[in-house]
């Protein structure tokens, strides 16, 4: 991606900063909320002014509010505004969207859709080969100004298909952690049989300590519970053995943590011991923990794989009119293989531990995988991931509906 552009927006709807009512929605045409960011990042109101007004086009679309960067990805803005579009549209997900105006009108008028989502403008941009230290070098970036949405109440949950080491970072900075979480960890979900299997820590956090992997495993069993729909999910410790002292000293430790006593009064785990790389798919357990480092690898090699039994297969149905003829009597099998290894379908990954909820897509995403990442976010929104991460590392802990570093509550 070039060099972003700057612009300043042409109108806006704002709340003045005393007076108790709202100020109306804003009208069909005005699909933009000005804001001037500061030096951290948040879309904030011009000197004087109030708290940034989150509404519409025109007042009726229900569900979520996600915010979504529109500058992350290989193939933005185009795909990122396209199947933000369609989320809203298709799924009733309220979007906002971050990045430059003057760029984000021209993608939404190619859609013939000027005016059908709100921008709130973002000066810069995370490159996609940029790593960790970029959210630092770059503090008004759009998925910076994403993240604040979440964090002032404006947005339910941030979408990006920008550089995962960039965006995890910025999410660490603008979002803060949640009770007894000291590192978050990236979920993904395998498309194992009979259901599916969460994968955590899939790259956020390199270099764990042993209990961490704990915390890890209570964030998988959150996830998998609302997501996959599993009531007591099983986790087992990704290493090099199934016998339990099987692995290095890291993974030794791990095991005896997870198979211990949660520590600080947290729910129990139904650790089922140690899998191995030939399990990652087999499905024998619900939740797999492990390291960034050795989850991200795992991740990358279950892709190229899939990527290359899957064109041996389309190689080998085609190569005869005898295999062109076997394939069309089983086209039905083979449209259901297709669907469930397509990654497109499965919305993401999902950073879990923060004070708000961020989905990572891949960074070749389309306009499709953008929509699934947005249904993703808004079904975990609804399903309050964050208050049901909380109530299972701390049973007693009051569950707060306005996080405490939120100035109000999310608009509606």
């Amino acid at each position: 991606m070039g060099d972003p552009l700057s612009t300043a927006p042409d109108h806006s709807e704002r709340r003045p900063p005393n007076p108790p009512e709202r100020r109306p929605a804003a009208r069909p045409d005005e699909g933009t909320a000005e804001s001037a960011p500061d030096g951290s990042g948040s879309p904030r109101a011009a000197k004087g002014a109030g708290d940034l007004v989150v509404a519409h086009t025109d007042g009726s679309v229900p569900g979520p509010v996600l915010a979504v960067d529109a500058m992350g990805g290989d193939h933005a803005p185009d795909e990122i505004v396209a199947g933000a579009l369609a989320a809203q549209r298709e799924h009733g997900i309220r979007i906002l969207l971050t990045g430059p105006v003057a760029r984000l009108r021209q993608a939404l008028t190619k859609l013939d859709a000027a005016g059908g989502l709100i921008i709130v403008p973002a000066e810069d941009n995370l490159a996609m080969d940029e790593g960790a230290l970029a959210s630092l070098r770059r503090p008004r970036s759009s998925v910076a100004v994403a993240c604040q949405l979440v964090r002032r109440g404006d947005a339910a949950a941030v979408v990006s298909a920008g550089s995962t080491a960039g965006v995890v970072a910025t999410a660490r900075l603008r979002l803060r952690s949640l009770p007894d979480v000291p590192r978050p960890g990236l979920a993904v979900v395998l498309p194992t049989r009979p259901g599916r299997t969460v994968l955590i820590d899939a790259g956020a956090t390199a270099d764990p300590k042993p209990e961490m992997l704990v915390q890890f495993g209570q964030l998988g069993v959150a996830y998998a519970q609302l997501a996959l729909g599993v009531s007591a999910p099983r986790v087992g410790l990704l290493t090099i053995g199934s016998e339990p002292g099987k692995g290095n000293k890291f993974t030794r430790r791990a095991h005896e943590l997870l198979a211990a006593d949660p520590p600080h009064g947290a729910l129990p785990l139904a650790f089922a011991g140690n899998v191995e790389g030939g399990d990652l798919l087999a499905g024998e357990v619900d939740v797999i923990v492990t390291d960034g480092f050795t989850g991200n690898v795992a991740l990358k090699t279950l892709e190229g794989s899939i990527r290359f039994a899957s064109a041996e297969l389309r190689a080998a149905v085609t190569a005869t009119a005898a295999a062109r003829f076997g394939a069309f009597l089983q086209r039905r099998g083979l449209r259901e293989l297709a669907a469930r290894l397509d990654s497109e379908s499965y919305g993401g990954a999902v950073l879990l531990g923060l004070g708000g909820t961020v989905v990572i897509a891949h960074g070749a995403s389309t306009a499709r995988a953008i929509t699934s990442a947005c249904r993703l976010a808004a079904d975990l929104a609804r399903g309050e991931i964050t208050e049901k991460i909380t109530q299972r590392l701390s049973p007693g802990r009051p569950v707060s509906r306005d996080r405490h570093f939120l100035r109000r509550p999310l608009s509606r």
